[in-house]
């Protein structure tokens, strides 16, 4: 009940109603070629093994579906579910246990696990894993991590004692070349060494946060991921979910591609066939979350 409670608040404090929310989002399951509900995304997770959902960071209805999506994964997957989040690195992942055991007040939790500044989207997921026992990975590497490589490339992280891989990937960490690479500097708009080194910040997140992702799946078999993360990070199944899948072969990945889109009322559902299992287009009238 709480949880409701939670996501009522968060779809009001939107300006939508819990009722209307439906009329403000369409799923399109790109193999089966037809729009689909949440409750079909449940359904195809009982032979998958993780569920990424690409998220536009500011996306009201797009933050609505995850929470909401989550609570049902663990109605239909009881002992199976946990989620993880790009939205906290891996340094903070003893601040993240201890609130979730109830052992730390949230005031003391947002400060010290650096939680985002729209923590408030992510709120109603953390609240229903807390009230559930659900285990949370915080999955992202660490900003001075991030900006070290910023600064020098992904071979800095050599110069790091041992004692930093406990929060890091095994190095090297590959630097992923072709579409993935094409994408970014696209979106980046150039080929100089400076967009190289943030292009491998870029690497450094995605193979941290698969890291976390099999490293939790190995330590608790048989468990379902729900891997929540900007939708760059795992477009095209590139990304996080290609390092993902270099890591660990065997693994079942299902993906989700979230984001509003002028389409809205007549989607054009080819045009983004490529992107991943599912689209999901939200209503661009909506207010964003920030």
């Amino acid at each position: 009940m709480k949880f409701i409670l939670l996501v009522f608040v968060f779809a009001i404090s939107n300006g939508l109603y819990a009722q209307e929310i439906s009329s403000h989002y369409k799923i399109y399951d790109v193999k089966k070629q037809k729009s689909i509900s949440i409750a079909d995304i449940v359904a195809d997770m009982e032979h998958a093994d993780v569920l990424f959902f690409g998220e536009d960071h500011n996306d009201s209805i797009g933050h609505y579906l995850e929470a909401a999506l989550f609570e049902k994964l663990h109605s239909k997957y009881p002992l199976k579910m946990a989620l993880s989040l790009e939205m906290f690195p891996t340094d903070v992942q003893l601040e993240v246990d201890e609130y979730l055991a109830g052992l730390i007040s949230e005031k003391n939790f947002i400060k010290e696990s650096r939680a985002w500044g729209n923590y408030k989207d992510y709120r109603p997921l953390i609240e229903y894993a807390k009230q559930n026992g659900l285990k949370v990975i915080a999955a992202n590497a660490a900003t001075r991590y991030s900006n070290a490589v910023t600064l020098g490339g992904l071979k800095v992280l050599e110069n790091f004692p041992k004692t930093s891989f406990n929060f890091l990937p095994p190095t090297p960490i590959d630097t992923a070349q072709g579409r993935y690479y094409e994408k970014f500097t696209e979106t980046l708009g150039g080929h100089s060494m400076g967009t190289m080194k943030i292009y491998q910040t870029q690497n450094l997140w995605d193979a941290t946060m698969a890291w976390s992702i099999n490293k939790f799946i190995k330590a608790n078999k048989g468990v379902k991921v729900l891997q929540l993360n900007g939708r760059f990070h795992s477009d095209e199944k590139l990304g996080t979910l290609a390092k993902l899948k270099q890591l660990n072969p065997k693994l079942k990945i299902l993906n989700i591609s979230s984001f509003s889109d002028e389409s809205f009322n007549n989607p054009k559902w080819g045009k983004f066939s490529q992107l991943d299992d599912y689209i999901i287009i939200t209503d661009p009238t909506v207010k964003r979350s920030y």
